[in-house]
């Protein structure tokens, strides 16, 4: 337990969320002497480097170093975060996400008694904006019908994953499997994770681990999104076919059998009715989460958001990935 821990923050452009991040960080139940904060900044145009400039003017018992990310991407901010730390321990977390106050803690003690290489734990999702349809996204985020068998994201048991967010590593398995690749710009936790379960580690969900992470604030902003995950995924899957999971694929034909059955239903009968099962079943089944979340919560509008949220994660993702699927990466190996 007796470590040195290095959290590395991907940023740009969280004037929003970053003091909420420090302020947790400075909170922390581990010693803060041992600990230090490296935000890979890329080059935020708005207050996200003055705040955390003033920030670190105030003193203190927290570390905290900004450094560059001209590249202006997620793992090439992990990469460069990751090099200049120092601890024995990488805890790596968002910028709009709060960790728990036990949470560098908890995530030193599970590495420590399960000997794995990473470990990581539960999202509870929040709004990022008032109002019902964020309401409606936090929601639809840890649905398992927006989420599948994702744990992080709809909670459960301890024990081996695929994948966790915002990680905790052992520095020595990371300086093993090498750097995160900087020609994924999306998808880059879970193409690592399979890079470090393919080198023999373990990666490791307990929900004891927590962390508020705030869900998008409207539904444009969550189709960018997802198209983005849909997209990145299809060219991390170019790489590693292997890692094709079930949650992973229903989405992804999910959108080509609508849109094709969509378009058949304009010549030919049977393709009419089989469009109206297809989307008469998909329809009953996201309206029904919606009027059961919006029971349980006592929420009325969740009743037409939620479903609202699921139409616009699937069908993005499911768009993004074919788009990806069907385009070469620029300048990657796509296998």
């Amino acid at each position: 337990m007796d470590k040195h821990v290095s959290v590395v923050v991907p940023c740009y452009n969280e004037q929003q969320t970053i003091l909420k991040l420090l302020e947790a960080l400075s909170r922390q139940t581990y010693p803060r002497e041992r600990m230090e904060v490296i935000i890979a900044d890329g080059m935020s145009t708005d207050k996200t480097r003055s705040l955390v400039q003033a920030f670190v003017a105030r003193g203190g018992e927290l570390s905290v170093r900004l450094i560059d990310n001209p590249a202006r991407s997620i793992p090439a901010a992990l990469n460069r975060a990751i090099a200049a730390a120092r601890g024995q321990v990488v805890v790596r977390l968002d910028a709009h996400s709060v960790p728990s106050p036990d949470y560098i803690e908890r995530c030193l003690e599970v590495l420590q008694d399960t000997g794995a290489a990473n470990v990581g734990g539960v999202w509870d999702i929040r709004p990022s904006s008032e109002g019902w349809i964020g309401r409606s996204i936090a929601v639809a985020g840890g649905h398992p019908f927006g989420a599948g068998d994702a744990r992080y994201r709809t909670q459960g048991k301890a024990g081996e994953a695929e994948t966790v967010p915002f990680g905790a590593f052992q520095k020595a398995w990371l300086e093993r499997v090498g750097p995160f690749d900087e020609t994924l710009l999306s998808n880059e936790d879970y193409q690592y994770n399979h890079r470090l379960r393919q080198a023999g580690g373990k990666v490791w969900f307990d929900p004891r681990i927590r962390s508020v992470y705030f869900a998008r604030h409207s539904l444009p902003a969550l189709a960018r999104q997802y198209g983005r995950y849909g997209y990145w995924k299809a060219q991390m899957l170019k790489r590693h076919p292997e890692s094709l999971r079930w949650r992973q694929a229903l989405p992804a034909l999910f959108t080509p059998i609508l849109i094709f059955l969509a378009l058949g239903a304009v010549i030919s009968p049977l393709l009419r009715w089989a469009f109206t099962l297809y989307a008469g079943l998909y329809l009953l089944l996201t309206v029904g989460a919606g009027l059961m979340e919006a029971v349980r919560r006592r929420d009325p509008a969740l009743a037409l958001g939620v479903p609202l949220a699921f139409w616009t994660m699937h069908i993005a993702w499911g768009l993004g990935f074919f788009w990806g699927f069907v385009t070469r990466l620029p300048g990657g190996d796509n296998g």
